[in-house]
């Protein structure tokens, strides 16, 4: 079992139990996130050099036009994909084994908590581990300290206020709040688009 199996069996879905070899390598994988995040977070790093580590976080590029403010937490780092012109603030945790995916042009608050796993409900099982992805749409605009949890989708154009926690998919320009967050209006453009 190595990485690619484990990404298979994230992104199909399937439930990671607690004594599996996926298990094992999952947390041999975090290994190596709390390694990145921990040189990312020591010290000051030019923006460049955040993108690079953040790059090597992920295993893939990170483009020119995305801005992270350190600290910045992932428990895996694999599985997160990000467009480009996205800006994350200060504080922010994935946990992104389930998948993470951020459309152009988005803004993350400070402290915003992106959550892809479950545990399982029955204490016999609660080491199984259940992922599901947070994919966000382009132009979305998170406020600080949201929470989103696993399987939520968030349409283009959305905006989540401060401090909500977001349980089930926000439609397409569509402003949300609290917890759970509910819909309280739409989005409207000066520009008419």
């Amino acid at each position: 079992m190595n990485l690619t199996d484990l990404l298979d069996a994230l992104n199909a879905g399937s439930t990671i139990t607690g004594d599996s070899p996926l298990h094992r390598v999952m947390h041999e994988t975090s290994q190596d996130a709390l390694r990145v995040t921990g040189e990312l977070n020591g010290s000051y790093h030019s923006p460049a050099r955040v993108r690079e580590l953040v790059a090597e976080l992920i295993g893939k590029p990170v483009d020119e036009s995305v801005t992270v403010f350190p600290p910045f937490y992932a428990d895996f780092g694999k599985n997160i994909a990000l467009g480009k012109r996205i800006f994350i603030n200060a504080g922010c945790k994935f946990q992104d084994q389930g998948g993470v995916f951020i459309g152009d042009d988005c803004l993350i608050g400070h402290n915003t908590v992106l959550a892809t796993l479950n545990h399982d409900l029955d204490p016999a099982r609660r080491a199984d581990l259940h992922p599901a992805p947070i994919v966000i749409g382009r132009n979305v605009w998170i406020g600080a300290n949201v929470t989103v949890l696993p399987g939520v989708i968030i349409g283009d154009n959305a905006v989540i206020a401060a401090a909500s926690v977001v349980t089930k998919d926000v439609p397409t320009d569509t402003v949300v709040v609290g917890s759970p967050a509910r819909a309280v209006r739409t989005v409207t453009s000066a520009h008419g688009h």
